[in-house]
């Protein structure tokens, strides 16, 4: 939170033990442990009175946490995780406990995993509502314009191949205009966002909420643990297979939205590293492009 945000950032975390307090009396829980993998989030296992399991998600990022409430919000009913209570002024937001909580990252059996993705991925789409609460695809993307105005005009060599930011900018530009339906997506749908509820459902959390072509929200699963069961391109390949027969989806669309990913994450990783080592791009912004 320094790195990110100074000394508002050092602020906010200061105040968190009076934050988690607060809330405990008011949401009606008992604090446990935070869990391991914190970044961005404040993020608290707790339970309430009647010995249920809940979760404390505290963000310094108040408007992003009011969007995934609300993406949260709509999704209820279709397999995300209930939301029990919120207050956006303190930037909390107190969540259903998943029981016992596993990601679909334990499924090691990668088609047996993304049976299950599209089992999940089936029933969590709506139509986009009305508004602009969520970013659309271009403001989702807009790092790769950023990077065309930070480079165009310079002499020095831009760090990324032209051919790479031309061709991602043909695909988004294409992708969007032919999208028959924009819908609400996740954002972030990746295996350590898909977690056992009970015996056998699954549920998703940490929605980004963004507005767009059904196809996009494939991607974040496709870049993780591309490792099992072959090589990367045999993993995604069959992947891909499995999601265009489960879910009626277009293998195109799909590999036209994980090009522009790739891009879009080297733009990322240029605007957030040291001057001078703009070079050094992600490994998966390599791959996604190559394959």
């Amino acid at each position: 939170m320094h790195e990110l945000y100074g000394k508002q950032g050092i602020a906010w975390a200061e105040v968190l033990p009076g934050v988690i307090t607060d809330c405990a009396s008011r949401f009606d829980f008992s604090p446990e442990a935070p869990f391991s993998n914190l970044s961005y989030n404040f993020v608290l296992r707790a339970k309430r009175s009647d010995g249920k399991p809940v979760v404390l998600k505290s963000s310094f990022m108040k408007d992003e946490l009011s969007r995934e409430v609300s993406v949260l919000r709509a999704y209820e009913g279709r397999g995300a995780i209930h939301v029990l209570d919120a207050d956006e002024e303190w930037g909390v937001a107190l969540l259903e406990g998943a029981d016992p909580g596993t990601p679909l990252s334990t499924i090691e059996d990668d088609a047996s995993a993304t049976d299950i993705f599209c089992e999940v991925f089936r029933r969590l789409h709506l139509p986009a509502p009305t508004g602009s609460l969520y970013p659309s695809m271009k403001q989702h993307f807009a790092a790769i314009e950023r990077y065309r105005e930070r480079f165009d005009d310079v002499i020095t060599a831009a760090p990324l191949p032209e051919s790479w930011v031309e061709n991602a900018e043909e695909c988004l530009a294409y992708l969007i205009t032919t999208t028959r339906e924009n819908l609400l997506l996740h954002g972030d749908l990746h295996h350590e966002n898909i977690l056992r509820q009970g015996e056998e459902q699954w549920v998703v959390i940490d929605p980004k909420g963004i507005i767009g072509d059904i196809h996009f929200d494939t991607i974040q699963y496709l870049l993780n643990y591309v490792d099992r069961g072959g090589n990367c391109e045999q993993v995604l390949r069959g992947r891909i297979a499995i999601m265009a027969d489960r879910l009626g989806l277009d293998p195109r669309r799909i590999a036209m939205w994980g090009v522009v990913r790739g891009v879009l994450e080297a733009c990322w990783t240029i605007e957030n590293i040291r001057p001078g080592l703009c070079e050094q791009i992600s490994k998966r912004s390599k791959f996604l492009c190559r394959n």
